[in-house]
């Protein structure tokens, strides 16, 4: 892959790829999305939500919200992909999430860009002011924030007024990532995506987090994008085996136009090596951790097991056309089975059961190092690339003053 990137970065033909993998993206019907009573619901004309992989939602009048369920099964993700919200739309934006039990909001835009609105502001800014949307019966508190340089960790606190149920949500929100453009570096995406990671609000338990930026394709398809490819890599333990082009045509195939520019596929081409690096990079050590330990188990060990399977994801079928997560009772319940079945199954074998435990202690131990790897490797990263800001303009002045110097001092001595 590395090798593939320097290749089209030297030939710079990354326009040339960007206009064949637009050339070689299915198109399905939208004609939902152009209903003369939805036509104020879409922030553009020009994007749309497929009729087969649109968000319903199932308590309103009108099910229409311009959102998109992105799923990718190998790697055990789901998105949904949303416009930046409306004015009006802000109450249709929350039933969603409440709907489909999702457990944070991704938000890659700032409300105001380049002098325009490119979001509403749909979440509240102070702790003492909560938002109400009386349309859809929703409250939205502000329980905490915490600042970074580039990016913002909020939670809220979802009340639905119709039934009482409260639930907190999580809202990370990138702030430095231009319309069109792309992050300062990969480093610094990273180190975001990996603390939207380490929320578990990606994890199939919850329902798919909503990623949105202002049409919801540009640097929303960016980051599911990066992320999927990172998971596969991570599954697979080969990070070649992946093609980048192939996943973005996948993902294309339930949203539109996902990844606007040149730059923005450039970039996650970027960010997918740079992560792989580290994924290859915490792979060996657990391997060479795995290796002092499995001596100790060898004799009583069959061969290694999987984990237990996750909740069940989303699926396209007759009964949901448009592939969304049934309601949150239902997954509940479901898993409820599915576990009830596994307990069943293994409890005639007591050793059996104690191996897996033994597993999945290892697996979550394992997992929470990679993490904190990755996140100091990121840390690393971001301190030497400010150093190296703070010294260069210095540097840069120092030079001049010196050349300047020089030069005077040569023309003295010639005037003599």
């Amino acid at each position: 892959m590395e090798q593939e990137f320097e290749d089209i970065d030297s030939c710079g033909s990354w326009q040339n790829l960007y206009n064949e993998i637009r050339n070689q993206a299915s198109e399905y019907p939208y004609k939902v999305a152009k209903l003369p009573v939805n036509r104020n619901l879409n922030r553009y004309r020009d994007v749309s939500p497929y009729d087969h992989s649109r968000v319903k939602l199932e308590n309103s009048e009108n099910d229409y919200i311009n959102a998109s369920l992105v799923m990718v099964d190998e790697a055990q993700r789901a998105y949904i992909l949303s416009q930046g919200p409306l004015r009006n739309t802000c109450g249709h934006f929350w039933l969603m999430i409440w709907e489909q039990c999702s457990k944070a909001v991704i938000m890659l835009n700032r409300v105001i860009e380049k002098g325009s609105e490119k979001c509403a502001q749909y979440w509240p800014t102070t702790e003492e002011v909560p938002m109400s949307f009386a349309d859809t019966g929703f409250v939205v508190r502000l329980l905490s924030e915490e600042d970074q340089s580039y990016y913002t960790i909020r939670v809220l606190e979802l009340q639905n007024t119709k039934t009482g149920e409260s639930r907190e949500i999580y809202h990370f929100h990138y702030t430095t990532w231009p319309d069109f453009g792309v992050p300062e570096s990969p480093a610094s995406f990273l180190n975001f995506l990996f603390k939207v990671r380490e929320s578990g609000s990606l994890d199939p338990e919850h329902g798919p987090s909503v990623v949105h930026c202002s049409a919801g394709i540009g640097r929303s398809g960016t980051l599911a994008l990066v992320d999927t490819c990172l998971v596969l890599m991570d599954k697979r333990k080969n990070p070649s085996s992946v093609d980048i082009q192939k996943v973005l045509l996948d993902m294309r195939e339930y949203r539109m136009g996902l990844i606007q520019t040149p730059d923005q596929l450039r970039f996650s081409y970027m960010a997918v090596i740079e992560g792989a690096k580290l994924i290859l990079a915490n792979s060996s050590v657990q391997q060479q951790n795995k290796e002092k330990v499995l001596p100790l188990w060898a004799p009583s060990l069959e061969p290694d097991l999987p984990p237990p399977p996750p909740p069940p994801r989303p699926h396209l079928s007759e009964s949901r056309p448009n592939g969304q997560p049934g309601p949150c009772l239902e997954q509940q319940a479901a898993t409820g089975e599915m576990l009830e079945t596994e307990l069943d199954s293994h409890s005639h074998n007591h050793h059996s059961g104690h191996v897996r435990k033994r597993h999945r202690e290892e697996r979550i131990a394992n997992t929470s190092q990679k993490v904190q790897q990755m996140k100091q490797r990121l840390t690393d990263s971001e301190r030497k690339r400010e150093k190296w800001l703070y010294w260069r303009p210095i540097l840069l002045n120092v030079g001049a003053g010196a050349a300047l110097a020089v030069g005077l001092l040569v023309c003295w001595m010639y005037s003599q």
